[in-house]
C-alpha cells in the first residue's frame, strides 16, 4: 500500500509539472511571437499576445492606458517606423504560477536601434481566457 501511494503521488507530480510546463511554454511562445512580429515591424501582429478587451491595462512611463485599442494606438504613435522600433529582445527573469488562470512574468526588454538603444523592465499578468493565454496587464518602464 505504501508503494502504491508513492507511485500515485509521483504520477500526480509528473502530470502537475507537465501542465505547469505546458502553460509556461505557451506564455513563452506568446513572448517569442511578439519579438518576431516587433522585429518584422508588425504592431498589429505583435498585439495578438494581448487581451483584445477594454479591460486590458498597459502601464508605461506616462501612466496607465486602458483598453486594447488605446494600447495599440499608443504603440503606433510612439513607434511609427522600424527605425524607432529597432530590434526587440527579452530576458525573462521569472514566470510564476499564481493560479490555474493566472501567471506573473517578470523580465527585461532591450531595443537595439540606430537612433540609440533602449532598455527597461516589465511585469506581465497573463490570464487563460477561453483556453488561450493572453497578457491582461503590462507594466513596462
Amino acid at each position: 500500500m505504501k508503494y502504491f501511494l508513492l507511485i500515485v503521488c509521483s504520477i500526480s507530480l509528473v502530470f502537475t509539472s507537465y501542465a505547469q510546463d505546458k502553460n509556461e511554454q505557451s506564455i513563452r511562445k506568446i513572448l517569442d511571437e511578439q519579438i518576431k512580429e516587433w522585429n518584422n515591424g508588425n504592431l498589429d501582429q505583435f498585439m495578438k499576445g494581448y487581451w483584445e478587451n477594454d479591460s486590458l491595462v498597459f502601464i508605461g512611463k506616462n501612466g496607465p492606458v486602458y483598453g486594447y485599442n488605446n494600447a495599440l494606438t499608443n504603440y503606433r504613435k510612439n513607434y511609427r517606423d522600424t527605425v524607432i522600433m529597432g530590434k526587440l529582445s527579452f530576458e525573462i527573469i521569472s514566470i510564476k504560477k499564481l493560479s490555474e488562470e493566472y501567471y506573473f512574468v517578470t523580465g527585461k526588454f532591450f531595443l537595439k536601434r540606430t537612433i540609440g538603444d533602449a532598455k527597461g523592465v516589465y511585469t506581465l499578468l497573463c490570464r487563460k481566457i477561453n483556453g488561450e493565454w493572453k497578457i491582461v496587464v503590462d507594466h513596462s518602464s
